[in-house]
């Protein structure tokens, strides 16, 4: 059975080298045994999904370029996440604020092609 996901929960990118942390805002924050749930729609990246340390992927042009500087040499970049859509699929069962919550199962995609999955709920 899926689990819900809270603040604090641990991210991790098929292209990333690091996990990463969910943050669950306030402005929809519902608080479940006193810690904020998430929704689908805790997506936003630099506001809930913080960078994977360095990013592994030639789409990513900013790796393309570091790459291409090093003449060929594969040369990782920072990452900076560019989520566009929500998680998906959500739970089909429990709403936060009119919005499906967010579970273990979900996942998101980032522009570059890396699948952002949940590694721990928190």
């Amino acid at each position: 059975m899926p689990q819900l996901v809270y603040n604090g929960a641990l991210l991790q990118c098929s292209f990333g080298v690091a996990p990463s942390s969910l943050i669950v805002t306030p402005e929809k924050m519902v608080d479940t045994s006193g810690i904020p749930a998430a929704t689908i729609m805790d997506f936003v990246p630099m506001k809930n999904i913080v960078p994977f340390g360095m990013c592994m992927t030639l789409s990513n042009p900013v790796v393309a370029a570091a790459t291409a500087a090093k003449l060929g040499v594969f040369t990782p970049a920072p990452c900076l996440p560019v989520v566009t859509s929500p998680w998906i699929p959500g739970s089909a069962i429990v709403q936060i604020r009119s919005q499906p919550a967010l579970n273990n199962t979900c996942t998101c995609m980032c522009q570059w092609g890396g699948v952002i999955t949940i590694t721990a709920p928190g």
